[in-house]
């Protein structure tokens, strides 16, 4: 997969995936041993089936090389669920140590988490050295969960964003520098940092200092100062690296009413933010709200999401806890100085249920389900950086399996992929759901009223760099899902001229609008049990 086909502009012609394994990287060699059934109940069974057709046709023709498919379906994937913005004792709003976290997002069937305090001047000079020796401890205690040791980076000139790498010898080196150099709340706030900061992340990978590195950039809409050029041309600036946004943010808990026992506030706390001064003035108001619990920038149909899909540009999403203090915990902040230490100490139990709190901890409400080569550090971050991620909220599916194809690419490919159709031909999609087999952390067992099938061209770079409408992004199909048996859905794209992509997304019918679509959350009266949703990265398809 070569980031000159993976991506509009053709200057980027480096190949991240063929950078050699860095000497003295970390790998466990116990990663890749089978996980339990109880765990694996997150296991989507994508790409598993037998039997997968080879790829057929147009082989040999120099034709199909150029466009040789990404992301090929059968490929004998297995599925990985994840979490990647999680806060401890070591963000000034914190509170869990990261034994804490890690045996939480255990029990809550995490198969991956990435630890992401905030950064800034404490975190920079006190918290890394502390967090680098409470990581590695838990790596040796919590052998079943792999740990990733990243940052919650101030985007200059924008909100927030994971940043992460693999364990190595230089990853700590790397991070510190990093953070020192370009976080917005060190260095500057000036927008083109930010571009240059993700730069330097590149440089570390092609030099092999590291093998990869990944950037997310989280809550999106919250303060609606992610414009539309910034993510373009973040996208633009390090294509292997900055890959996508949280589409659902975390803070899930927060919208459940007080008459309820809940904080009563908005789903992901999407009520801190009037439009500011630094704001982006095209959006519209109720961007600053969740829809269906996910952000709007990927709950609307033809909007910002849609908008960068539409260029062609592989954008993809996540779904995370960003856990600070979990609901109806009773553990409340240690009492140490931050500003002078990096950490708040110790969390204190206070014997009382926090009804204030507005999170869920790792994987208890949300997941990304993430199909990979094995459990190795660097395996999960290289499917996350080809899109294979299928988001759920509340356990509303166990499993996806999408495939789609053409007579030129028979075998077809899956999640994040890439496939293509000579001009007026078609091209088949086909998809199997796994029901929820059991209740959700609620108790509740979950089950999925429909599915849709939403397409639109794929028209090329925008000459507007703050476009944020796909227009001609529909729901194609949906698809009514039976009360039993087997789910499974295909759909034919017919005498196909255009190039175009097409994205899944799924509800539990409870909360949707006339035309199907999720509602935007009421503020404190949003239980998030009550209205679920899945959203899987998309698939875009070449004409020839």
């Amino acid at each position: 997969m070569s980031h000159s086909h993976d991506h509009p502009h053709g200057d980027h012609t480096h190949h991240h995936h063929e950078v050699e394994p860095v000497e003295g990287s970390w790998l466990d060699p116990g990663d890749d041993r089978p996980s339990s059934v109880e765990r694996r109940r997150f296991l989507a069974g994508l790409g598993i089936a037998a039997g997968a057709v080879g790829v057929a046709g147009a082989v040999g023709t120099g034709e199909a090389h150029a466009h040789a498919p990404v992301n090929p379906w059968g490929g004998g994937d297995r599925w990985y669920a994840g979490d990647h913005h999680i806060h401890t004792q070591y963000s000034d709003d914190g509170q869990y140590t990261i034994a804490q976290q890690v045996e939480k997002a255990h029990e809550f069937g995490l198969d991956w988490v990435v630890i992401t305090d905030h950064g800034g001047p404490a975190h920079q000079k006190f918290s890394i050295d502390q967090v680098t020796p409470d990581i590695e401890k838990v790596r040796r205690a919590q052998r079943d969960v792999l740990v990733y040791q990243g940052l919650e980076w101030n985007i200059p000139g924008a909100e927030h964003a994971t940043v992460f790498l693999p364990p190595g010898k230089h990853t700590v080196d790397i991070l510190k520098a990093f953070e020192f150099a370009y976080d917005g709340r060190i260095a500057s706030n000036a927008e083109p940092l930010a571009l240059a900061a993700l730069r330097y992340l590149e440089a570390q990978v092609l030099s092999g200092r590291t093998e990869i590195a990944l950037m997310f950039a989280n809550h999106p809409s919250r303060r609606g100062v992610d414009s539309p050029h910034e993510l373009r041309g973040w996208r633009d600036a390090a294509p292997g690296v900055a890959v996508g946004m949280e589409g659902a943010p975390g803070h899930q808990a927060a919208g459940i009413p007080k008459s309820a026992g809940g904080p009563g506030r908005a789903r992901g706390y999407y009520d801190t933010a009037t439009p500011s001064a630094e704001a982006f003035p095209g959006y519209p108001p109720e961007s600053y709200r969740t829809h269906g619990g996910f952000d709007w920038m990927t709950a609307k149909v033809g909007g910002v999401w849609d908008a960068l899909l539409a260029e062609g540009r592989p954008w993809w999403i996540t779904a995370n806890s960003d856990v600070h203090q979990v609901f109806n915990d009773t553990f409340t902040q240690g009492k140490q100085d931050y500003a002078t230490t990096g950490s708040k100490g110790a969390p204190i139990d206070s014997g009382v249920q926090q009804t204030g709190y507005g999170d869920f901890f790792p994987g208890q409400y949300g997941a990304n389900i993430v199909g990979a080569r094995s459990k190795s550090y660097v395996d999960i971050m290289r499917a996350m950086q080809a899109g294979k991620v299928l988001t759920v909220h509340g356990r509303l599916v166990d499993g996806l399996e999408l495939r789609v194809r053409s007579r030129d690419d028979l075998r077809g490919v899956t999640l994040g992929g890439r496939t293509f159709v000579r001009r007026g031909g078609d091209v088949e999609v086909t998809i199997e759901v796994t029901r929820a087999s059991g209740p959700n952390f609620a108790g509740l067992k979950p089950v999925l009223a429909k599915v849709d099938l939403i397409s639109g061209p794929v028209t090329g770079p925008s000459i507007d760099r703050d476009a944020f409408l796909a227009l001609e992004t529909v729901v194609t199909r949906t698809f009514e899902v039976p009360r039993s048996g087997k789910i499974r859905f295909t759909h034919t794209f017919k005498n196909v001229e255009r190039a175009f992509y097409l994205r899944l997304r799924g509800s539990d019918g409870k909360r949707l609008t006339p035309s199907g679509d999720p509602m935007i959350d009421e503020l404190a009266n949003s239980d998030p049990w009550q209205d679920l949703w899945f959203y899987a990265n998309p698939v875009f398809v070449d004409v020839i």
